[in-house]
């Protein structure tokens, strides 16, 4: 059998996504000519299957950028009968930037926009939450789990982006502070038995846990 090649894979399954809206095009095409590390397509689409399969309601982002991932999320929400989608960031600027482009989707009733330091807004959220979405800064990866089993349902689902981490995670001479972060969070989750875990090796990988 044929080694199967990475970039050959995810063209592939970007190839699978169906047609965006075009605001979702123009945030995609904002991240390209950027730099700026959206989810993407592939793993855009498949949070927004496993928030409609699960009929989330209320989703909570740690880190949301402009507001791409979330836009997955409020399709989902408003698919599922109406709800809530936490969009979360430190930046004035990307929250305004969200702002913008989830009111021309037409899913601003559904957001409630933070700017402030995530994991604490979420520690500080009234009641718990069918879906949360975790892509803040690598490092405090380990300390927002439990914060996070915490405010999550039994029978909710947690999303991890980043979880391959550009293949770091296999190099076992890299000891940067990050790449630990994410080795120690995949190492607690995985263990705890309070968690059915699976990592999808979509872009740069996503964890999907089900809280037991």
């Amino acid at each position: 059998m044929p080694d199967i090649d990475y970039d050959k894979t995810q063209n592939y399954l970007a190839s699978l996504v169906p047609p965006r809206e075009l605001e979702l095009q123009k945030m995609e095409k904002y991240a390209e000519q950027h730099g700026f590390p959206i989810i993407g397509p592939v793993c855009g689409y498949y949070c927004y299957q496993l928030a409609r399969m699960s009929g989330a309601k209320s989703v909570f982002e740690l880190g949301s950028g402009y507001g791409y991932s979330t836009a997955w999320f409020a399709k989902a929400v408003r698919e599922n009968g109406g709800g809530v989608v936490h969009h979360t960031v430190w930046d004035e600027k990307l929250s305004k930037m969200a702002r913008e482009h989830l009111f021309n989707l037409g899913f601003d009733d559904l957001i409630e926009y933070h700017t402030a330091e995530a994991v604490e807004t979420l520690r500080n959220a009234p009641g718990r939450f069918d879906l949360i979405f975790n892509d803040i800064d690598k490092e405090a990866y380990p300390d927002s789990l439990p914060v996070i089993k915490e405010k999550l349902r039994s029978g909710g689902l947690l999303i991890i982006d980043n979880m391959l981490w550009s293949g770091y995670v296999f190099d076992a001479h890299n000891r940067e502070k990050s790449t630990e972060a994410i080795r120690r969070f995949t190492r607690d989750i995985t263990t705890d038995p309070d968690w059915i875990v699976s990592l999808a090796p979509l872009r740069d990988g996503m964890i999907v846990a089900y809280k037991k």
